[in-house]
């Protein structure tokens, strides 16, 4: 699978998420799509319109919301990717 694939669809993984727990959409909804490389998706929250500086809500975000968003993957996708911040 390519990065491009999973940008064309990642709307159906947050409508996923969205569906099964709002507050895991939310923790997740910004990020943006870094890469891809041996089934590892990068997930990168900067944005330099919302911030002014460096932020980091890694700490902020629930275990079970990473494990929703996991199974959203391997939902949309049929595969299993793991999920890393940079």
């Amino acid at each position: 699978m390519e990065l491009d694939e999973v940008k064309a669809r990642w709307n159906q993984v947050l409508d996923y998420l969205l569906a099964s727990d709002r507050i895991a959409w939310l923790a997740f909804f910004d990020a943006r799509l870094a890469g891809l490389e041996a089934n590892v998706l990068t997930l990168n929250f900067s944005d330099s319109e919302k911030f002014g500086g460096k932020h980091d809500f890694a700490k902020a975000r629930n275990p079970k919301h990473t494990a929703l968003l996991h199974e959203a993957i391997t939902s949309v996708f049929g595969i299993d990717l793991q999920v890393v911040e940079e």
